[in-house]
């Protein structure tokens, strides 16, 4: 979702400021926040600055408070996005969200957003979830909805979309235009590579 269909990284990067302001880490560089727009909040304030497990989920209600009070509205989708599912609709493929955000707010943003409708599921983490492998939630939506995995491609903008695609047995196009470290999801191995929505519908048409 984040990176990939929108763009929300700003506002995720704002949101991990605040809640780091909290506990004594003001004006962090943009390199490092951008690492937040990916994987779970509680690994990453866990893996980023050493947090303990009750800091990390002391970070994590300070950033909800302020992420669910409305700034999780404030993103755009990326151009192309809304075109590019509709053809994959029209031309009789399911399209699903799988990602690391909390089911709920995933949901809800995708609603006011008005694309909800394009998909034909949504699968995220319970908010008492910390993990971030994708993969777990890449196997729920291959059984929730009765899936053949080699009829999968996970799409996605860094290494953990990457490496939960290979874990669970399916391609993935690896997407460059979003937040992820390019170095990082190279060395994930993506199965092919898109710059923006019209090649990832060519990969998709042709595959």
């Amino acid at each position: 979702m984040d990176g990939t269909i929108t763009d929300s990284g700003a506002v995720i990067m704002g949101t991990a400021q605040y809640a780091l302001d909290h506990f004594g880490y003001h004006d962090e560089p943009v390199e490092k926040l951008r690492r937040f727009v990916g994987p779970s909040l509680m690994d990453s304030f866990r893996n980023l600055y050493g947090f303990s497990e009750e800091k990390a989920a002391e970070a994590t209600r300070i950033y909800r408070e302020k992420y669910e009070a409305g700034a999780m509205y404030d993103v755009t989708i990326y151009p192309g996005i809304v075109k590019l599912l509709q053809r994959c609709n029209d031309a009789g493929e399911d399209c699903f969200v799988v990602t690391s955000k909390v089911w709920d707010s995933a949901c809800l943003i995708l609603e006011k957003l008005g694309i909800m409708n394009l998909f034909r599921g949504v699968i995220g983490p319970a908010r008492d979830d910390p993990s971030s492998d994708k993969d777990r939630l890449i196997n729920r939506a291959v059984d929730n909805f009765s899936l053949n995995k080699s009829e999968c491609i996970m799409i996605g903008d860094t290494h953990f979309d990457i490496d939960g695609a290979h874990r669970s047995g399916i391609d993935s196009i690896a997407v460059t235009y979003g937040y992820g470290d390019s170095e990082s999801i190279k060395k994930a191995g993506p199965t092919y590579f898109a710059s923006d929505p019209h090649e990832i519908l060519n990969i998709l048409l042709n595959s």
